[in-house]
């Protein structure tokens, strides 16, 4: 199992909130179902990760790689055991909130 960070934490807090106000449990199988994916992948292969969101190439940074899983992209360190530092759907002005 791949642990986040309390920030991380936060983020899909925020994220599931948002969408039970809205009404849409829908959106929130999708975020549960993408966070299961991502962790497989995480965890099958840490290395596959990209150094940076394809939009943000900004946001490259040692120790750190980012995978998308449905709509949404996920940052986790590069250590052993890799961490997930922060969650966000796909069009989340991510340099602009991280």
């Amino acid at each position: 199992m791949i642990e986040y960070t309390p920030e991380a934490s936060r983020q899909v807090d925020d994220l599931i909130q948002h969408y039970e106000d809205r009404q849409r449990p829908e959106a929130i199988r999708a975020l549960l179902t993408a966070m299961d994916e991502v962790e497989g992948k995480i965890e099958r292969n840490p290395s596959a990760g990209l150094r940076a969101p394809r939009p943000y190439p900004q946001l490259r940074q040692t120790g750190r790689a980012w995978m998308k899983a449905g709509r949404y992209w996920f940052a986790y360190s590069t250590t052993e055991p890799p961490v997930i530092v922060a969650v966000f759907f796909d069009t989340a002005n991510i340099p602009g909130r991280l």
